[in-house]
């Protein structure tokens, strides 16, 4: 699957961090440069285009509109005989990006589309929305980690949804700079997008994959990186280094949760992945704290 440019592949990451080091508990501390918040939601709008690199965020931002229309056009074409109506094609991207990265089903959606459209659309149709998305790679979702948790039944199991590129859920929306500035809760969404699909990119490049965990006690990691020999990592991503500390307190919750088994796997590593951040640094409880605009593979 052919994939968008990561930030480090964009240039609009230094690559000073390793993800693989840092999966393996190896992560020097570092100064790595000043990021605003401005810049970051400029990286979102414009999303990981190779054809939009060079453009103002205002030229940049219209791609992905226009991609999405290309798509949909080919997709009530060729389809494999699946033919939702293309106005239920739109309903339902348009409640997949009010929910990204979220975890809802076929079922919540269907409740969203109604809350928030007026229309009503079945689950059938919705169900074959997802398939048809997934297919075209419009979508890319983030499915539940259950390997070594302690208890199936405590885990939540719904897929975590996320379109390809954050830039198309920012289309879908109608988002401006000026609105994700003073939306301070889609803008952290549209962050954790960001940071899923550079953790994606990142991870697949030495044979790892991307996953979410959240249990009924609502205990959560943003993201898990799992290796091919069961090793894992979890990550919590934070918009504000504010909100580094909170995060850090959860992801130790965690794992002294899920490690009671001792069958259980011990994560390599516990890491903040932060937006507006100028340094990566290990803190006292060995929790790692790294900005995305310095990760690579």
């Amino acid at each position: 699957m052919l994939r968008p440019l990561s930030l480090y592949a964009s240039g609009d990451s230094s690559g000073r961090v390793s993800l693989e080091k840092l999966c393996n508990g190896d992560m020097r501390p570092q100064m790595t440069g000043a990021v605003e918040l401005g810049t970051l939601v400029d990286l979102i709008l414009r999303g990981g285009w190779p054809g939009s690199r060079d453009l103002p965020p205002e030229r940049a931002a219209r791609l992905p509109e226009e991609y999405l229309n290309v798509v949909l056009d080919q997709a009530r074409r060729h389809n494999d005989g699946v033919r939702p109506d293309p106005s239920e094609l739109r309903l339902v991207l348009r409640s997949l990006a009010r929910n990204e990265s979220r975890a809802v089903d076929g079922e919540a959606l269907m409740r969203d589309i109604k809350a928030a459209e007026g229309v009503e659309v079945d689950l059938d149709t919705v169900r074959a929305c997802l398939d048809l998305f997934r297919r075209l790679s419009l979508t890319d979702d983030q499915p539940p980690f259950l390997a070594p948790i302690i208890s199936y039944a405590r885990v939540k199991g719904k897929v975590k949804r996320h379109f390809s590129d954050p830039s198309l859920a920012c289309a879908l929306l109608g988002a401006t700079h000026e609105s994700l500035m003073q939306d301070p809760e889609t803008l952290e969404r549209l962050f954790e997008a960001l940071c899923a699909r550079d953790l994606r990119i990142y991870a697949e490049s030495f044979g790892a994959a991307l996953y979410h965990y959240r249990d009924d006690g609502n205990r959560r990691f943003d993201a898990v990186i799992e290796r091919p020999d069961g090793r894992w990592c979890g990550f919590a991503i934070v918009l504000c280094e504010k909100r580094v500390n909170d995060a850090a307190v959860n992801l130790k919750g965690i794992r002294r949760e899920i490690v009671r088994d001792p069958k259980v796997i011990w994560p390599d590593a516990l890491c903040v992945l932060c937006g507006v951040l100028d340094a990566a640094y290990r803190r006292l409880d060995g929790v790692l704290v790294v900005p995305i605009t310095a990760l690579r593979e």
